[in-house]
């Protein structure tokens, strides 16, 4: 059982499960962001554009409110089918997505570019020495040899 432990905790420890862990920790509160900025910023303001409307409130009624069988006093709520909630989420989805696009881009720009630095840093490798005389003469000899 020690050994089941000790493994899990070397795989909980490793850099790659906590930086995922702390990307996903991230990525949650940046979709909470990006939901706030949708319902609250954007929202309102395509609403108004489009003559005060809610999107969040357009629905499509199935069954209307009515009392309960049971008990005429309790009241069922009404069953509705909310698809202006699901543009809500639909937009906030496309926005998330956007951003992300455009992270990874900028990411991938500052990686390209730390490339190049590398590569332009590296310095050239030297060029071979000519040969000497000597080597030139030995080489002129070894090729009439095998001739």
């Amino acid at each position: 059982m020690s050994k089941f432990i000790q493994e899990f905790k070397q795989f909980a420890l490793k850099g790659n499960v906590v930086d995922m862990a702390v990307g996903i920790i991230i990525g949650a509160a940046f979709g909470k962001i990006v939901s706030s900025l949708v319902a609250d910023l954007l929202m309102p303001l395509v609403g108004a554009l489009a003559g005060g409307v809610n999107f969040t409130d357009w629905k499509w009624i199935i069954a209307a409110e009515r009392p309960s069988m049971l008990d005429p006093d309790i009241l069922l709520p009404a069953v509705t089918v909310n698809y202006g909630n699901f543009l809500q989420v639909l937009i906030d989805f496309i926005i998330i997505a956007f951003c992300v696009f455009l992270l990874i881009k900028g990411i991938n720009k500052l990686s390209n570019l730390k490339k190049k630095e590398a590569v332009q840093e590296a310095p050239a490798p030297a060029p071979e020495p000519e040969p000497s005389r000597e080597e030139v003469l030995l080489t002129e000899i070894r090729d009439l040899l095998k001739k």
